[in-house]
């Protein structure tokens, strides 16, 4: 009898591991999904993407709101090209749908007053930020741009934002590289912001 009783848990330790084994893809494909390389805007050489990493980049990823996106929680993943142009993701699933709107919320607002933040951080950069309107998906998607110049060392620099919501999920997407707003991509970049809301679920 202690035999049986042996072999009966042995079965049934197996029958858990094979159950946890199977139910493991299940758990993995419930994340949300990310934009790949060749969805950013078009650039005159190819986009790179790293693999999706767990929290956020190291300086909080999201500028002019850094460690506004909570890293519990949240992924990331980072692009680039040849050319210097660059690019981050960053997803996280709120614990309710009133905190992600919350999120939403705060990372506009951070975003809408951007350029008069930095000239306050920043004595002699020019920085001037504009508001690009709704995108239509889902729960919406806001974009936004930063448009900055130094004198002291002659460089400007174009960064394009985006937040878009899906239920209790919240995605931020960023796009920059040297030069001014007349030289980013804004239309590609709303189709970008599109397809990355749209492939969260």
């Amino acid at each position: 009898m202690t035999r049986f009783r042996t072999a009966l848990a042995a079965t049934a330790a197996a029958a858990l591991g094979l159950a946890a084994l199977a139910a493991a893809p299940a758990q993995a494909a419930a994340q949300p999904a990310f934009l790949a390389a060749s969805q950013m805007p078009a650039s005159s050489t190819p986009w790179t993407a790293t693999q999706v990493f767990t929290g956020v980049p190291e300086n909080g990823g999201a500028l002019c709101a850094p460690y506004k996106i909570p890293a519990q929680n949240s992924r990331y993943r980072e692009f680039s090209t040849e050319l210097d142009t660059n690019g981050v993701q960053i997803t996280t699933v709120a614990r309710t749908e009133a905190d992600a709107v919350k999120l939403v919320d705060t990372l506009r607002t951070s975003l809408a007053g951007c350029g008069p933040l930095l000239e306050r951080q920043n004595p002699g950069l020019k920085a001037v930020s504009a508001a690009h309107g709704k995108v239509a998906v889902e729960e919406g998607a806001w974009v936004y741009s930063l448009d900055t110049a130094d004198p002291q060392i002659g460089s400007t620099d174009i960064h394009l934002f985006a937040v878009g919501r899906d239920g209790k999920t919240v995605t931020f997407v960023r796009w920059g590289q040297m030069g001014d707003l007349k030289d980013a991509p804004l239309t590609a970049f709303k189709a970008t912001t599109k397809t990355a809301v749209n492939k969260l679920w």
